[in-house]
Parts: C-alpha cells; structure tokens; sequence
C-alpha cells in the first residue's frame, strides 16, 4: 500500500555556508525521493555566504574571510561535484611556514600542528629553539600518558614539550589560526588528534614520527580554494537554491512551540509556522532564540568569540627586499614586537590572485585579549600593519592599495569542557524540541568542511525525522 505523505515546511536560519549546504542537500534529497517539502532559508543580513566574501578587483583576487580550507573529509570536493563545479578547485603551491620571534623569521615544520608524521630533526636543527629548549622538549620522548578527559591546548603542550616550544611554535600558529587563548582553549575539541597520539604512543614525538595519515590523497595535505575565489562555493549554491524562499534582511527573533509545529517570530514580516527547524546561527544569537524554550540553554554560559581584521594590501614586486621566494606565511609570536598575527604571501600561495609585477599580501590582527586594535580606523590600521612589514621582511614604500574587513564576534572559542557541554545541550533539544538541529561552526568544527559535513548531516537527520514513513536512500 502506497503511503501518501503530508506537505512539510523546514525553515533553515542563516545563510552561512552551514545553512547553504543543509539547504542546499534537503532539497537535493527531497526531489531525489519525490518527498513533498517546502524549504524556507532565512538571513539576517542582505547577503548569503556569512564570512565567506571574496572581492575581485583589477585581476586581484582577495578574500576578506577565510581564504581557503583543508579538506580531510573531502566534504567541499563531494558538494561542489553535486553543484558541477569541482573543476574550478585549485590547489596552494609549496612553499614553507615561518614563525617570527624577536627579529627573526624561522622556518616550522607546517605539518606539526595537524599531529601528522614529523622529522625530529626539523626542531633539532631549528634556531627558533634554545639548546636547553630542545631538551625539554626532548622530555617528552620519558614522560607518562597522562589520563585527563579534556584539558587546555596551552596546558598539554606545556606538559610534554615545555614553555619555549609552546611560546615560539604552539602558541604563534594558534593565535595566527583561531585567534584564540590556549590557556583556555579545549584540546579535546580544538586537536583531538594529540590527546590520541598521547594515549596510542605515550610520547608525541614518537607518535608524530609513526603517525600515518588516514588519507593518502593530495587533498589532505594541501590547501584548496576556488580559481576565482572562496565566494565562487556561495554563489554557486545560491544558485541552485529555490530564491523564492529565500528571505534576506530578516531577523529571527524567537520560536516557540505551537501544536505540532513550530511559530517562527520574525521583526519586520508575519510569523511563519513549519515543521522543523535548523539553526546555524552563532551560539549566543541561537541562545536569545531559544531561551524561552529551554532551560538548559539559557543557564548556559554565553560562548566567547574573537574580533578579528583581515588586511590585504597590493605592492609592486620590487618594493619587497625579502629573499625567501619560498615563503608562503609567517605567524607570529607574542615575543615579537608586532601588532599581527599572522602574514601571507597570497600570490607565492596561489597562482591566480594577482596579475603579472605584483605582490598581494594578507594580514590578521586580533586576537583573544587584542581585540581593541581592530576598532582602529583603516588608515590607522594600514599604518600599523604596514610598520610591520617593513620590520619583518623590509618592505618599501606604500601599498598600491589596502582592504580592510572587520569580524567583530566572529571566531568562536573552543573552551574546556565545549565537547561535553554541546553534547548536553543536543540532547536536551532532541527531548524537547526533536524538530530543531543546532549546527554551525559554534558547535562540531569552525572550518568551511566542518561546517559543510554538519549541514549535510543536519539535513539527512531532518528529512529522515519528519518523513518517517519513507525510505530515504
């Protein structure tokens, strides 16, 4: 007996790349099994895609978010294959890290952050370590596995390689990736790979140096973005999203429960009733949504974030005196008298950012406990970052032009304890409120393959939930 299946309503809330990709997949899912489903994708802003924002300019490609992603999961390739774009992937050129401590630039093993295999020797040879640096972090080849659940970054790596190690290498690539505290950052949920090396091996060092990569592709090593930029993924789901429901420039400002569904109260249009709901909005914003649905939601702590600026600035090839034609990007550490974070050369990273005779650089500035320089004006923000680039690499003159973009609240902080806390809170919701899934970089990973993995998986556990009757393939 053939079953007949009731209309549903979803209402997807925020048009970040986590509510692009649940939207994007419900739908593809919904037509794929002929399932009756209306999908409602809400934004507050006036644009879809969140930090996602490349500007193109003069043959220069430049990203005010995130400039690119390392795609373990493959979860980025497998969408845009679905959107019929994965011939526009490119890939960064080689080239190597260096760290700036003091008035040095040292070259880092940039796989070490990942806990992939590790040369012992590329920290022998460093002269970012002391002699007496090297044997404490030596120390780690005697120290005991240590059993605790979750701990802080800064803690765990101080316990196995010491302080220098921590200061000059941990800390600088951290700071420089998620602007983040590591005296407070979660291990557990930030780099799980660690904790497990520590309980496989007992030693790091042992356990970087046999550690094998559970991907053989070049795709796990490398960095991908678009040929014409990161924006390239949002347009194109934009795209294939049905527009005529999509709603842009309207805020959600609470959803309660109302018989069987769900009554979304917006700010400047009618309350919409649907089914189910998926929430990728920042913690703090899906708290304010919720909190009067749920108790454990708004006992909560609110989530910290870090207000970051991105600055890119174009030069003339011949105004950079440095000589590493190799160098793909410095981080930075607090030893160091300068006001950024990190610093790349975006056009020795990819091929197809800048035109002929250029130089484009990105910088960051901000991070946890360095917020106020990024409410600076642009032009004192360029004069800083400028200062620096000529104390770090010697560049001349003034920049053909700069661009400033400002994430005030934007990279969600990690803490101790994140894990445990989100995994409560989920069950919580799947009690009381079955028809609502939290996802988004507030929550499983803040990269763009964390977020696209947590949208489609919030969308298959959705369609799955609300159409039980039918077999989803």
């Amino acid at each position: 007996m053939k079953v007949t299946l009731s209309r549903k309503k979803v209402a997807v809330i925020g048009g970040g790349i986590t509510g692009l990709a649940a939207a994007f997949y419900m739908q593809r899912m919904a037509e794929k099994n002929n399932l009756p489903l209306d999908i409602i994708l809400i934004e507050s802003s006036l644009r879809l895609g969140g930090k996602i924002q490349t500007l193109r300019k003069d043959g220069f490609i430049i990203e005010r978010g995130p400039e690119s992603f390392l795609d373990h999961s493959n979860s980025v390739r497998h969408l845009a294959r679905d959107l019929g774009i994965e011939d526009q992937l490119v890939q960064n050129n080689e080239g190597k890290t260096y760290v700036a401590v003091g008035n040095g630039l040292y070259p880092i093993p940039t796989n070490f952050i990942f806990g992939e295999r590790l040369k012992v020797s590329s920290f022998i040879t460093s002269g970012i370590i002391s002699l007496s640096g090297k044997l404490r972090a030596a120390g780690d080849l005697l120290l005991p596995k240590s059993y605790i659940e979750d701990e802080p970054v800064g803690d765990f790596f101080r316990r196995r390689f010491g302080k220098e190690v921590v200061e000059n290498i941990v800390e600088p690539l951290l700071a420089g990736t998620f602007a983040g505290d590591i005296n407070h950052l979660s291990l557990k949920a930030m780099f799980p790979q660690f904790s497990q090396l520590e309980r496989d091996y007992r030693s790091l060092i042992l356990g970087m140096r046999n550690a094998k990569s559970n991907n053989s592709s070049v795709e796990t090593k490398t960095y991908q973005t678009f040929h014409n930029g990161l924006e390239t993924l949002i347009e194109s789901l934009e795209s294939n999203i049905d527009t005529k429901q999509v709603f842009k420039g309207v805020r959600v400002e609470k959803i309660e429960k109302e018989e069987a569904q769900l009554k979304i109260t917006l700010n400047n249009i009618s309350p919409i009733k649907c089914d189910a709901v998926i929430l990728t909005t920042p913690f703090n914003v899906t708290k304010e949504i919720l909190c009067k649905n749920l108790d454990i939601i708004r006992e909560m702590p609110d989530m910290n974030y870090a207000t970051i600026a991105t600055v890119t600035m174009a030069f003339k090839k011949d105004q950079s005196m440095m000589d590493k034609n190799d160098a793909m990007t410095f981080y930075v550490s607090r030893n160091s008298d300068y006001a950024i974070t990190t610093c790349s050369w975006c056009n020795h990273k990819w091929n197809n950012v800048a035109p002929e005779g250029y130089d484009l650089f990105r910088a960051y500035i901000g991070r946890v406990g360095d917020e106020a320089i990024v409410e600076l004006s642009d032009s004192a923000i360029e004069k800083t970052v400028l200062s620096d680039l000529k104390k770090s690499i010697g560049m001349k003159g003034s920049p053909e032009f700069t661009v400033v973009s400002r994430w005030k609240q934007s990279m969600p902080q990690y803490t101790v304890g994140h894990e445990s806390r989100m995994e409560k809170l989920k069950k919580n919701i799947k009690n009381q409120l079955p028809n609502v899934r939290l996802v988004g970089s507030s929550y499983e990973g803040i990269s763009v393959p964390d977020c696209v993995t947590q949208g489609k998986k919030a969308a298959t556990e959705m369609l799955e939930n609300i159409f039980k009757d039918s077999i989803m393939e």
